[in-house]
């Protein structure tokens, strides 16, 4: 079990940081083609080509997308796909503006997620929100745990629940891969700090000046990969404290070995 998590660990960082030099753009595999035919007669926000959700999530998304836009003025509107795409007649069936989402699932890819995201959107939800949307949700061991529909509604509701506060700059929560990896950083982090600090004349205590002089490397590991990306996606407090914890026990590891390490010299 722990070789599995591990290994779902590590492909989750390898996605995280292929993706985070990506902007998400227009699909292309949305706008490929011009096949009017694949579109429904009745107007409908979800398009299921895929069959990738139950009637019973389609018809529950139909409906949530409906109010949602009434009550908001946004417009999300969601195309699953496989071999075949409606394309460009996606854009005028939709009437898709300035104001809408459109989230594209296709599973014959790698990330199954697309968006195409109006300017007005982009003022409240960043690019870069976007990029860890796909990375979080569209990712392969996401959707062969969860599914593509969990994949779907869940990056619907998030979006929804980002557009009804008024915008996020990252996405909410966090994923246990992600914590993960910030208290590798933060512990990190502390060790390069202890090795810093650790005394390097005769009497001395503590090294600050060295400290100092590494506190932009372990201040970068501690602060803006371990601690920042906790406090901008979740309140809980326990995953903060440990990243705390780790980062103290880091630094104690790494200043007292060179105390042992001069206690046994001294007494050969």
């Amino acid at each position: 079990m722990q070789h599995c998590f591990w290994r779902k660990f590590l492909a989750s960082v390898t996605v995280l940081f292929l993706t985070a030099s990506m902007w998400v753009t227009h699909p292309p595999t949305a706008y490929a083609y011009n096949n009017p035919e694949l579109l429904p007669d009745n107007p409908t926000p979800v398009i299921d080509l895929a069959k990738s959700l139950t009637g019973i999530q389609e018809e529950k998304l139909i409906k949530e997308l409906e109010e949602f836009e009434a009550e908001s003025g946004w417009k999300l509107r969601v195309l699953t796909q496989y071999d075949r795409t409606p394309g460009l007649a996606i854009k005028d069936f939709w009437g898709l503006d300035d104001n809408s989402v459109l989230l594209v699932a296709d599973a014959s890819g790698g990330n199954i997620l697309n968006f195409n995201v109006g300017r007005a959107v982009y003022g409240l939800l960043p690019r870069t929100f976007w990029v860890e949307l796909q990375t979080r949700f569209g990712n392969l061991y996401f959707v062969r745990e969860q599914g593509e529909d969990e994949a779907i509604i869940q990056s619907i509701e998030t979006v929804k629940g980002c557009l009804e506060k008024g915008g996020c700059s990252v996405v909410p929560g966090l994923p246990r891969e992600q914590w993960i990896f910030t208290l590798i950083t933060s512990v990190i982090g502390g060790l390069i700090c202890g090795f810093a600090a650790q005394p390097r004349k005769e009497g001395q205590v503590i090294a600050w000046q060295w400290a100092l002089i590494f506190s932009p490397l372990w201040g970068i590991l501690f602060i803006s990969f371990g601690i920042g990306p906790v406090v901008t996606r979740t309140s809980d407090w326990l995953p903060l404290m440990r990243n705390i914890s780790g980062f103290l026990i880091g630094v104690l590891v790494a200043y007292l070995s060179a105390l042992f390490s001069s206690s046994s010299a001294s007494e050969i």
